[in-house]
């Protein structure tokens, strides 16, 4: 092993290969902490020719390898295994946005371009790049492609692999697949790209993209409101999605715990109403000229009010009140940790079924370990609901969180019942890999084997993650 780090470092710099105790523990660690991972190396290439050649050097030695983008990931995708043998491959150096059409409305950029940032450069020309999660300061693009993120956009825009029209993959046996077309119609085969999309870095290296972009926003309107009736979420969504020409970008819904728990947690945190409602649904419409969409959202809101379908209302009046509100929502799971243990799902299901999931998954758990606190939210427009468990008051963490694969068994049965998924928008990774092979039909299985063992033959490339692999 001693001289694959040797050639690493004839690769990509010694500087950029990092062998330090204290230098890996920033890439070995999941950000919820459920794993600790150990490695050779982590290695820092500057280019696609240097992610190429680093990979050729390990498919050689049959070193294994852990593609990482920003390790914001939340099913331990990124953090190689606690063996200690494989080397961790950072994009963290390519951070080049190598070409910005707002003609063709694309943007290509490499692999470790923080998120925010492409937002930023898609802004200062008059565009929009909508991929938008809590972790967009610190997460990079490739993760997200390789991750298929969600986010808050999802309804309107899409998933990541629905913002991409190109890659560029460094495959597993060091090859580079170029597949940059920047082109909305391309009938010419297979789509090879959506192969990597999702894939968590299992069949190779992503290393750039061509991304979507939309013209700018120039007006956005956000309500809080606060409703009895669980059902009647999908009822307001429904008429604000026709009250606006379909302009409404993003549907969160908010349960009462979860406000609670932000106002009892959360530094800064008011509640916006005179009296507590069981539910929340924070709706924002958006567009890209102005007018129009304020008098819309009103006017359905007043219906709402007048049939009893909403109990009170609250519309942003300025940019700082439409932070204040996103800030209640995007709070939670913070909030959550200082209440004790979570144990979390990301599941979906049909939109319209999202009433039916929430209530028959609440009266489970609660059934099956009394006390507990459910506490689910999310993004309701989609049908993704993270069914978030936070232990009993008082509870013992370490034995609420031995609880977590009876929690999964109660909770993934029902969705997968409901013809719904496991893992809606954060992926297989480590997590749920004995997840996955529980639900998943055998024959999706096989499928995704073999493409797994044509790509990858040897087994090196992110082992462990997705796929059980020996």
């Amino acid at each position: 092993m001693t001289d694959i780090v040797t050639q690493l470092a004839a690769i990509v710099g010694a500087g950029n290969v990092l062998i330090g105790a204290a230098d890996l523990v920033p890439y070995l660690e999941e950000q919820r902490g459920l794993y600790h991972g150990a490695a050779r190396a982590v290695v820092r290439p500057g280019s696609t020719e240097e992610v190429a050649a680093v990979v050729t050097a390990c498919a050689a030695a049959g070193v294994a390898m852990v593609p990482q983008g920003g390790n914001t990931g939340l099913c331990g995708g990124g953090v190689p295994s606690e063996r200690g043998d494989s080397v961790v491959i950072s994009t963290e150096r390519l951070t080049r946005i190598r070409k910005l059409d707002p003609v063709n409305f694309t943007l290509t950029a490499e692999a470790g371009c923080v998120l925010a940032s492409l937002q930023a450069a898609a802004d200062e020309v008059g565009c929009l790049f909508p991929l938008s999660l809590a972790a967009e300061g610190s997460c990079r693009i490739g993760g997200n492609i390789s991750t298929n993120a969600g986010g808050t956009n999802v309804l309107r825009y899409g998933n990541a692999r629905d913002l991409v029209l190109g890659l560029e993959v460094v495959l597993p046996d060091g090859q580079i697949w170029n597949g940059l077309k920047s082109l909305r119609k391309d009938n010419t085969g297979y789509a090879l790209h959506h192969l990597f999309i999702g894939a968590e870095g299992t069949l190779g290296i992503v290393t750039a993209a061509v991304l979507k972009l939309f013209p700018a926003i120039v007006e956005r309107q956000t309500a809080l409101v606060g409703f009895r009736d669980l059902d009647a979420a999908l009822v307001l969504l429904a008429r604000a999605r026709r009250a606006s020409g379909d302009a409404v970008t993003a549907c969160e819904l908010i349960p009462r715990i979860g406000l609670d728990l932000c106002l009892r947690h959360i530094p800064g945190s008011r509640d916006p109403f005179a009296e507590s409602h069981p539910w929340y649904l924070l709706l924002e419409l958006s567009s890209s000229r102005p007018g129009g969409l304020r008098e819309a959202l009103e006017a359905m809101l007043a219906e709402a009010l007048d049939e009893g379908l909403a109990q009170d209302v609250v519309l942003a009046e300025s940019g700082e009140q439409r932070r204040a509100l996103w800030h209640l929502r995007e709070s939670i799971p913070e909030a959550q940790k200082k209440e004790g243990g979570s144990i979390k799902h990301d599941v979906a299901v049909a939109t319209s079924r999202v009433p039916e999931m929430i209530r028959r998954c609440t009266e489970a758990v609660e059934a099956a370990l009394p006390g507990v606190r459910v506490v689910p939210f999310g993004h309701l427009g989609d049908g993704n609901t993270h069914f978030n468990l936070t232990q009993p008051a008082g509870a013992d963490t370490p034995a609420f969180l031995d609880q977590w694969g009876r929690m999964n068994r109660i909770v993934h049965d029902i969705v997968v019942a409901m013809e719904g998924s496991i893992s809606a928008e954060h992926g297989i990774g480590r997590l749920k890999v004995e997840e996955l092979a529980h639900y998943k039909p055998a024959l999706d299985l096989d499928l995704m084997r073999r493409v797994k063992t044509a790509l990858d033959p040897q087994g090196i490339m992110n082992p462990g993650k997705v796929l059980s692999w020996e």
